[in-house]
This record gives structure tokens, C-alpha cells and sequence, in this order.
């Protein structure tokens, strides 16, 4: 029998910088590596710049099959791939929405300008259900609350994001709707039993799957319905891989989550979390690290496969599924890169922002009617990423700005992510000489301070709406809030859509992808 294949042929890297590095060029002209991950801000900074990387990393793997270049594009808080494409809503955005033509029209134009790009792997559609408001690692990312809502969109996207030439990555298996902490920072517990699973977490990735989604990435959570065992991570059992291969019948290849969240071991212990992984039957690892960090993963993997504790058989056969997934690579032409940013993309990310645009209560405020000499008050915490997987820092504060369009004497407040009293009590002062405040919220049912803010503006007795700018939760924190209104995203088409609605001239269309507890239920938006 031959050698076994290199055990890089089951390991996507990261690296620093806007070029190969030397030792990833050197690495790839001597090893099958699978491939890599690009970020935004480590590896991506332009569309040129990112189109003449990607072609430098395959040029550099001479006559093998074509590496995987993977980033996360999921659109709204999570566009990793650089500021020239396009700022699609995200999916909580088209959940709201709920047309699954619209989420695959999305989707086929983010696969075009990641293909223009040189990227041929998306770690999306994300197959999560909203359950749990709390989740703070959840966020826009999810379609919604309801399983066959969430299962019909992300089917969508998947088959979009293929059609657009672009391998579909549907996660977090087995779904971390009921997490309530980050498994950046910690293992999340999820005590759900099989039949929460099959009801709930299944069916969206069985819809992301038949609808064309070639890898199951798997995430790391705590689930003994699965696992049989409290404490394993999923991502490390052979249970969980035997479910995904048995209950959703899935022959493609299955990949973990990165290996640098603490909900697994780190340092000298993410070797051994890595060789758990592929023994447990996970045909690629997703590894974040530096050079010296993979070259370690790298020689403990081959000891491990020389030692036996990676079956042989088992690893034949999972480097061949990642072998043929790299095969039927890079078969289209490359799209020209002036897709990326086009006007036609342009127009269809405001025509979705648009349409998820939702009332969810009105005072009588609204439409805006300020007199020429009128001043609208806009505050806005200042946007900072509430969890690595976002990227909404690099994105800035628009609220005042869309709202100038309609109306020229708006003064702008933007506070720190968490208001500090010396803030809330400037605003309130702007407040009292205001016409109307409008006062944009992220993420505030989860920010103590931002909330403060909130009900000290509406204490003042002003004109107040409320618009959260991130998840629908928020009212939550303020209930006694009359004029309240969701955009799911802080990128500029959604803002522009809100203004336009607050002003009357456009309608709020969108209706709840999730419960706002105790007050509404998804489904709910005054369509006005």
C-alpha cells in the first residue's frame, strides 16, 4: 500500500500580511496543504490587492489540486472580505424579510465578487436557530427563530453561494441556538435532548445540505444528547461525525470551527484536541495560529497517524473527500473583479435592506415632520465588534448621516459601546432643545448602560424613537418605549432604509424574525 497522504492535506492555516509569507510559499511548493483562511485586516485590505494574494497562494501549490481559500462573508456584522464588497444585510436582516428568491439572489452575488476575488469557500450559510435572545455569540448571524424559516433560507443561500461558484459552508453543527456563552472564551453547555435536535437544530443544516452546501462545519459545544458524554466537544467526537454522516445522510467533508477558541484546549493542548478531531472521523481542521504554531500541529498530526491514534483507513478516505472537493475547483472562469462593488450588487443590498426594515410600535411620531428650523437629535453608540466573529469596528457610525439626507439641522451624539454617564447626561440636554431624538441601539437588552441612556432620553418627555440597530431584543431593556423600530445591521443601506421610512417615504415592510419576550412575537411588524 502507499504511503499515506500528508496529514496538511487536512489542514487549512492562517497567516499575517497582504502577501504569502516565505514560509507558507515554501510549505506549499513542498506539501499538499488544503488550504488557508484570509481575514479582514490580516490578509485583506483591497479587492486588487486580494484578488493578486489568492492568485500567489495557488500559483505557489504548483500541479496539485487548488487550494481551498476560505473567508467569512456572511453580509451584515461578519464581512471579512474588505471594504470593496458589497455591504449586504446580514441574515437576520433577510429573515425579517423571509423570501427565499431574495436570500439566494444575495448569496449568488456574494459568491460572484468572493470568486472575482480569487475565494472559492464561504464559511456560511450560518444554520443556527434563534432560541435563546441571550446567546452572545448569535447576534444578526441567524435567519430567526423558526426552524422551517431558518431551513428555507439557508437552502437559499447555500444554493446561491454555489451557483455564484463558491463551496457553501453550512454551520455551526450541531447549532448553538441555546448556547448562553461564546465558545471563543469557554465550552457552551447545551442541555438539549435528541428530540430539541431533530425538531429545532436539524433542519436547517439538512435544508443548507440538500440545497448544495458542500461542508459541514462543525462547532464546538458541549452536547451529550450527541456525544453521550458531558464535557466532549462535539468537535472532538466520533459521535457527532457518526450523527452528521447518519441522520443527515452527509458524505462531504466535514470541518471543525477554529481550534483557537478557548472552548478547547490551547497551547501544547490544541495537538491533542486537533488529533481527537481527525481520529473522531473530521476530515479537515481549521487552524489558527502562526507559523511555528502549525508547524507544531503539522508534526504532531504525522505522529499521531505514525503512531496509529489517527486510523489509517479513516484518513485515507477523509483526504480523499478533501481531494475531490479540490478538484472541481477553479473550473469557471474568474469573474472580472469590477464585479465586486457593482452597481448592481449595490442596488440589490438596498433593495434587501429596504424590505427588512420593521415597525414594531409607533407613537403617533411618526412620519417625521420637523420644520425647516426643527433639529432631530441622532445618537448612536460607536460600533465595536462584540465577539471575534464580527466585524462592525471597521464600520462607522452613519445614524446622523443618512438622517441629514432628509432633513439638515440633525446634531449627532456618539457615544462610547457603553454610555458613560457624563454621555447620557450630554444627550439628554441635546434632547431638551430637539424636535424629535432618534436613538440607535446595539445590542442594549445585553448593555446596562446603553439602556440608561435610552430611558433617560425618554424620561426628558421629547420625541422619541428608538431604533435598534443590531438584534430586535432590545425593547426588552426600555418596554415603556412607544416608537420602536429594527434595521438588524449598522452598514449604511440599512441605515439609509430606516431614514427613508422615518421620513415617510418609504414603508417599514419587515416583519420580526425573532420574539421580542413578553412584548411580541415573531412575525409581528406594523407594515406601514
Amino acid at each position: 500500500m502507499s504511503a499515506p497522504p500528508d496529514v496538511g492535506s487536512r489542514m487549512l492555516l492562517s497567516f499575517e500580511g497582504l502577501e504569502p509569507p516565505t514560509w507558507l510559499v515554501d510549505w506549499l511548493a513542498r506539501s499538499d496543504l488544503a488550504g488557508v483562511s484570509l481575514f479582514r485586516g490580516v490578509n485583506i485590505e483591497s479587492a486588487a490587492q486580494t484578488r493578486d494574494l489568492t492568485a500567489a497562494l495557488q500559483a505557489a501549490r504548483g500541479d496539485r489540486p487548488p487550494l481551498l481559500v476560505a473567508t467569512d462573508q456572511e453580509g451584515g456584522q461578519l464581512r471579512a472580505a474588505g471594504p470593496d464588497t458589497t455591504p449586504f444585510p446580514g441574515n437576520m436582516a433577510l429573515g425579517a424579510v423571509g423570501d427565499a428568491d431574495l436570500a439566494r439572489e444575495v448569496a449568488f452575488a456574494t459568491g460572484r465578487e468572493l470568486a472575482a476575488l480569487g475565494i472559492n469557500v464561504n464559511y456560511a450559510p450560518v444554520c443556527d436557530v434563534a432560541s435563546n435572545p441571550d446567546n452572545p455569540s448569535m447576534g444578526i448571524r441567524t435567519f430567526g427563530s423558526d426552524p422551517a424559516g431558518v431551513a428555507a433560507l439557508a437552502a437559499a443561500a447555500a444554493a446561491g453561494l454555489a451557483a455564484g461558484g463558491i463551496v457553501a459552508v453550512a454551520k455551526h453543527f450541531p447549532g448553538k441556538g441555546e448556547a448562553h456563552v461564546d465558545p471563543h472564551w469557554e465550552l457552551p453547555r447545551l442541555d438539549i435532548d435528541e428530540a430539541h435536535l431533530e425538531a429545532v437544530e436539524m433542519p436547517p443544516f439538512r435544508a443548507a445540505l440538500a440545497g448544495g452546501a458542500r461542508i459541514l462545519m462543525v462547532g464546538h459545544y458541549d452536547v451529550a444528547a450527541i456525544t453521550g458524554a458531558a464535557g466532549t466537544p462535539t468537535s472532538v467526537s466520533r459521535e457527532t461525525v457518526a450523527y452528521a454522516r447518519d441522520h443527515l445522510d452527509f458524505d462531504g467533508v466535514v470541518l471543525t470551527d477554529a481550534l483557537n477558541m478557548h472552548a478547547l484546549g490551547q497551547g501544547a493542548a490544541s495537538v491533542v484536541e486537533s488529533i481527537a478531531a481527525l481520529a473522531a472521523g473530521v476530515d479537515l481542521l481549521l487552524c489558527i495560529s502562526d507559523s511555528a504554531g502549525h508547524r507544531a500541529m503539522h508534526a504532531g498530526l504525522a505522529r499521531a497517524l505514525d503512531r496509529g491514534l489517527v486510523p489509517p483507513d479513516g484518513h485515507r478516505s477523509s483526504a480523499g473527500r478533501v481531494s475531490h472537493l479540490r478538484a472541481g475547483l477553479g473550473l469557471a472562469p474568474q469573474p472580472d473583479l469590477d464585479v465586486v462593488g457593482c452597481a448592481e450588487h449595490a442596488a440589490l443590498a438596498r433593495t434587501a435592506a429596504a424590505r427588512a426594515i420593521t415597525l414594531v410600535r409607533d407613537g403617533g411620531l411618526l412620519p417625521l415632520r420637523p420644520r425647516p428650523d426643527d433639529t432631530i437629535l441622532a445618537v448612536m453608540p460607536q460600533p465595536e465588534d462584540l465577539t471575534p466573529a464580527d466585524t462592525s469596528s471597521l464600520d462607522p457610525p452613519l445614524l446622523a448621516e443618512v438622517l441629514r439626507r432628509h432633513h439638515p439641522r440633525v446634531t449627532e451624539i456618539v457615544t462610547a459601546h457603553a454610555p458613560t454617564p457624563g454621555e447620557i447626561a450630554m444627550a439628554c440636554d441635546a434632547a431638551r432643545s430637539a424636535r424629535y431624538v432618534v436613538a440607535g441601539t446595539i445590542e442594549a437588552s445585553r448593555n446596562d448602560a446603553q439602556a440608561a441612556l435610552v430611558r433617560a432620553l425618554l424620561d426628558v418627555g421629547g420625541d422619541v424613537v428608538v431604533a435598534a440597530l443590531r438584534t430586535p431584543y432590545d425593547l426588552t431593556a426600555f418596554p415603556e418605549a412607544t416608537t420602536y423600530a429594527c434595521t438588524y445591521g449598522i452598514l449604511e443601506p440599512s441605515l439609509a432604509a430606516l431614514a427613508a421610512a422615518l421620513f415617510g417615504e418609504a414603508r417599514f415592510p419587515g416583519r420580526l424574525p425573532a420574539p421580542i419576550a413578553g412584548l411580541h412575537p415573531a412575525g409581528f411588524g406594523l407594515g406601514r
